[in-house]
């Protein structure tokens, strides 16, 4: 996959000042806020940064952290994993594979089939609905 390499001056021309301090500066959303939290709709959700498939509606779940969470990528190459020390804590952050946004977090608490929870910032993703593409 060929990466989306910008300069912090094109992120901040390409993305809102919220979605900016997500993707580029490892921000979060408040939880129950993000707008794709309560999304059941069928389709893909995208990378609000480069437009990468990251994950399929048919991996969400309501895990009720009050991020969107999906039981895995859409697929093996779309989303990095990352050690993050930050926050007095240890957890993987999850980033585009091809931009390299922070996405969120990834959690081994979660569901079948994979035990993973990828807790993910709405402001980090767009939803495109089944069929539109």
């Amino acid at each position: 996959m060929e990466k989306l390499d910008l300069t912090e001056a094109e992120w901040r021309e390409r993305l809102t000042p919220e979605r900016y301090h997500v993707l580029r500066e490892a921000g979060t959303e408040p939880a129950f806020a993000g707008d794709l939290y309560n999304n059941h709709e069928a389709g893909d959700y995208l990378c609000a940064g480069c437009g990468l498939t990251l994950f399929e509606s048919k991996t969400k779940y309501d895990s009720g952290s009050g991020w969107p969470s999906f039981t895995q990528p859409a697929s093996e190459d779309a989303v990095t994993d990352h050690q993050d020390t930050s926050h007095g804590m240890v957890r993987t952050e999850s980033r585009c594979a091809r931009c390299g946004g922070h996405l969120g977090h990834v959690f081994p608490d979660g569901p079948p089939p994979t035990g993973l929870r990828y807790c993910i910032n709405s402001l980090a993703l767009e939803f495109e609905p089944a069929g539109e593409r």
